[in-house]
């Protein structure tokens, strides 16, 4: 069989277009053997020819546009897929058009909305019984990939061959949607010697006719020339009348679900309430944090929800008990309920007790139900398919409990590595096999639940939006099996921001993506892959790490000892010529003077002084070799805060975090390894008390340093660096992808975004644009979402009443009560006018915490809205411990409120 490729596109002079695919006809992705298309002045057309060898079944490929240099630009969306089985015509041309990256319409193809949104009925009554066209005929496949129809309606081609109906609405040709979204019909033209005219448009089964066709200009199909082939239209966008989609959503982690059923702390089976409530009020989207276990010290630290131990095994702590198995033993039962009943009741999540619990239970449900399960055919199953991590994980929550740890570096010398040794404690009849059987149990009933949440709303047409964290945990499964792809010797964090002043450590290794590349990126494509199994959309946390990290040295606490990586950090040599001199202790060392004291530690200077610090030359301290990093200041108070009396802690945690502010005290980071040749500014150097007491030339050299730095050189260097690594993530699988975008955005990121077709994150107190205070939602692009606050700041509550004057300028400029003066507190007007300003963006979609839902209704909020807040980025002790206050059952109920909420997404064409 032949199969021409034929394409429209308009090109300058140099460049030219291929076909990479899969398979020997199409160079197996390999730029050197790629088909090259010619261009025929005749048909306006890029084309070209390839014999397909017997027994093809389908070709999988994209078109990339090369220039004259060699640089090459891929279209966008997921591979194009042609299939081939079953086909007997000699030749086959392919009519395509060239997908350009930031095409809305691509989104809609994605899971989000062929699986759950625009979902098609398992009996479809778009599949007519067609006549076969036969090979000695003329033949066109309409094809259109259209996921946004209504169930109860089909796609239908109208045009002006008798075999298209001849503009008749009730002789169109009825397209099946079998291989939906791609709807799809044969069909032996007439007079295929004459150019026809033809629409897509909606067909009504009931009243067997056409009843709408898409807007815009007739398509046009040319004359199709010879006999025995099958010319394969492949046509493109729908012209919907009505304009683009848009949705909205609702965020909620799984942990604060609250319902009558639950343990204390939210479970899968609770997602199908949070999705029923979705469905009552007309929303399309719930959205989570992460759900992967964290157990790391079984104390409350394991809250934190982005520092997993697994990248695939799901927590514990969402496993409903009641639904494996009641327990055979009454006085347990009994036991069980009680007190499920009473962790119930508690406002928050008490996680340590909780956990105990759960793992108390598991482990007699596990006894009990051993037999069963380890026959379980689906338990076999679930085991073959995910062996690749689920064997490590189970052996490794096994050995953390055996020895008390979960550091793998502390644990016998022949268990530091995983071996060989790992298959045989697996085996149900090794002595210790329950040690490890226990997780094995554990993780098949947390993934048959969610999996049965997932399809819940899927059916109910509405999607779960997951979380990907950017960082690994230091002691997880993954940095055990494969410390390889990380460079453990370093902290990933973010930068100064609204969050934090001081930036984030999140203490997790930073990635070897030189390492990661070998096999293009295998590691993060199995983690996309098995997201997928449970989420048709997906948010990437800080999608700016793929970009550059903020990589921090393992002796700093905090963040602002940092610097970007990878970057192309200043040789001392062009230091010296930007500012005009260049002296390492001043520049590079923590600058410490008398007057520096004294506005650190007020009357406690001498007493620091004397205790932690020796004379340098010219009135300078230096750190004494105790206290010479900021980490050797986390352990000597470590030290004293485990004897000293509790009300004295305030006093030392002031007393090292001022320590810490000195070490910080410096204009540049050394570059690491580079024996001072290299060096990166130190970030918000400007806010710095060793930048303040520079003369003023040297300040002035220093900003334009600074800002040329950060916000100049490295623009192209990090648009590369994304290009080269989120393609092969954003194409692992047909999910939803957002990114989050928010902080020191980099100017290119958005264009890579775009270009990718993922969508980016507006919150309205968080601007991406310098200069303005507050963004507004009508200023969204499309391809975005717009929401009024996240998991990692207050609530618009919660907001309202931390700074009078901020909340002032906001109800005047953004919600335009000019000459007014804002309520004290966020009343539910207030709250409902930023809802609606968001549900009236332009953006795809507008998801919103169910805190700021609740916000509109003054009898269902809660009374203090800093109880709403979920984290505190600038604390990095804090608890998230964050429970909804109304059982999802009771919010369910409330059928005025309900009505409120779908009325407002009504109204606003969501």
């Amino acid at each position: 069989m032949f199969v021409r490729f034929r394409l429209p596109y308009f090109t300058s002079w140099g460049q030219r277009l291929e076909v990479r695919g899969a398979g020997p006809a199409l160079g197996d992705w390999h730029p050197d053997r790629a088909l090259r298309l010619a261009y025929s002045p005749a048909t306006s057309l890029w084309e070209q020819q390839v014999e397909v060898p017997d027994g093809t079944t389908e070709l999988r490929y994209k078109y990339v546009l090369v220039e004259e240099g060699g640089a090459t630009h891929w279209e966008g969306g997921p591979d194009r897929v042609l299939t081939l089985s079953g086909e007997s015509y000699g030749q086959v041309i392919v009519d395509e058009f060239w997908h350009a990256p930031q095409l809305p319409d691509y989104e809609l193809q994605t899971n989000a909305f062929t699986q759950a949104i625009f979902r098609r009925p398992a009996e479809s009554r778009c599949r007519p019984q067609q006549v076969r066209a036969r090979a000695a005929d003329a033949t066109v496949r309409f094809t259109l990939t259209a996921p946004r129809v209504e169930t109860g309606r089909c796609l239908c081609v109208l045009g002006s061959d008798e075999a298209l109906g001849a503009w008749d609405n009730r002789k169109a040709v009825v397209l099946s949607d079998a291989n939906f979204p791609h709807w799809t019909a044969d069909v032996a033209l007439v007079t295929p010697d004459k150019a026809v005219t033809y629409k897509y448009g909606f067909w009504d089964p009931e009243l067997n006719q056409c009843v709408d066709l898409e807007g815009g200009s007739d398509r046009v199909l040319p004359p199709l020339g010879g006999r025995n082939t099958l010319r394969w239209r492949r046509d493109e966008q729908y012209r919907h009348p009505a304009g683009p989609w848009r949705g909205a959503g609702v965020a909620l982690p799984v942990f604060a679900l609250r319902s009558r059923e639950g343990m204390g702390v939210g479970e899968f089976p609770d997602l199908k309430l949070l999705v029923d409530w979705a469905a009552e009020t007309g929303l399309q989207l719930v959205q989570v944090l992460p759900i992967n276990d964290t157990t790391a010290t079984h104390t409350k630290v394991d809250s934190y929800p982005y520092a997993a131990i697994s990248v695939f095994a799901l927590h514990p702590q969402y496993l409903r008990l009641q639904d494996i198995a009641p327990l055979q033993n009454a006085a347990l039962q009994a036991e069980l309920e009680q007190l499920r009943d009473e962790l119930n009741g508690r406002d928050f999540v008490d996680y340590e007790p909780v956990m105990q619990a759960k793992w108390r239970f598991l482990r007699h449900l596990y006894q009990q139900e051993k037999t069963a399960f380890l026959a379980d055919p689906a338990f076999q199953q679930f085991f073959q398919e995910q062996r690749e991590w689920l064997a490590p994980y189970a052996v490794f929550s096994g050995l953390r409990e055996r020895f008390g740890t979960v550091d793998f570096r502390q644990w016998p010398q022949e268990f530091q590595q995983p071996g060989d040794w790992l298959t045989a404690l697996l085996d149900p009849k090794h002595a210790e096999f329950d040690e490890f059987g226990l997780h094995l149990f554990t993780q098949f009933h947390l993934d048959r639940q969610l999996l049965a949440a997932v399809e819940y709303a899927r059916q109910r047409g509405v999607v779960l939006k997951g979380d990907l964290p950017i960082g690994i945990y230091r002691h997880s499964v993954e940095a055990w099996t494969q410390p390889e792809l990380y460079h453990l010797d370093q902290q990933a964090g973010a930068p100064p921001d609204d969050f934090s002043v001081t930036g984030q450590n999140w203490r997790f290794p930073t990635y070897n993506w030189d390492k990661m590349a070998e096999d293009n990126y295998a590691w993060w494509r199995q983690r996309l892959s098995h997201l997928s199994r449970y989420f048709d959309a997906l948010r990437i946390d800080h999608i700016l790490g793929f970009f550059r990290i903020w990589e921090i040295p393992n002796h700093a606490v905090e963040g602002l000892l940092g610097h970007f990586s990878p970057a192309l950090p200043l040789h001392r040599h062009e230091v010296e010529q930007r500012l005009g001199w260049f002296d390492e202790d001043r520049l590079a060392k923590p600058y410490i003077r008398w007057h520096i004291l004294e506005e650190v530690f007020g009357s406690n200077a001498q007493a620091v002084r004397e205790e932690f610090l020796d004379d340098a030359s010219h009135g300078a301290f230096r750190f004494r070799e105790a206290v010479n990093t900021q980490r050797k200041v986390e352990a000597v108070f470590e030290q004293k805060l485990a004897v000293a009396p509790a009300e004295q802690h305030e006093h030392l945690q002031r007393l090292r975090d001022g320590l810490y502010s000195l070490h910080a005290e410096v204009l540049f980071v050394e570059a690491d390894g580079t024996n001072g040749q290299y060096w990166h500014p130190r970030i918000t150097v400007d806010k710095s008390r060793t930048f303040r007491d520079l003369d003023d030339h040297s300040r002035q050299r220093m900003r334009e340093l600074y800002y040329d730095f950060f916000f100049h050189r490295h623009n192209e260097f990090w648009r590369e660096q994304g290009l080269v690594k989120l393609p092969a993530i954003r194409y692992a699988t047909n999910m939803l992808i957002f990114g989050e975008d928010l902080g020191m955005v980099p100017a290119s990121v958005p264009g890579v975004m775009r270009q990718l077709g993922i969508l980016g994150l507006n919150i309205q107190r968080m601007p991406a644009a310098t200069g303005i205070e507050f963004s507004h939602p009508d200023h969204a692009a499309y391809l975005s979402v717009v929401s009024p606050s996240c998991h990692d700041m207050s609530t618009v509550r919660g907001w309202w009443e931390e700074d009078r004057n901020r909340t002032q300028r906001f109800f005047e400029q953004l919600l335009g009560h000019h000459s007014q003066t804002a309520p004290f507190y966020c009343e539910p007007w207030a709250a409902g006018e930023v809802v609606v300003q968001h549900l009236h963006s332009p953006a795809m979609w507008a998801i919103f915490p169910l805190q700021d839902f609740l916000a509109l209704d003054e009898k269902l909020r809660r009374q203090n809205p800093l109880d709403e807040q979920i984290n505190v980025p600038s604390n990095p002790e804090h608890f998230w411990k964050y429970r909804f206050h109304l059982p999802l059952e009771e919010l369910l109920g409330q059928s005025d409120f309900n009505k409120e909420i779908r009325d407002l997404v009504a109204q606003s064409g969501r």
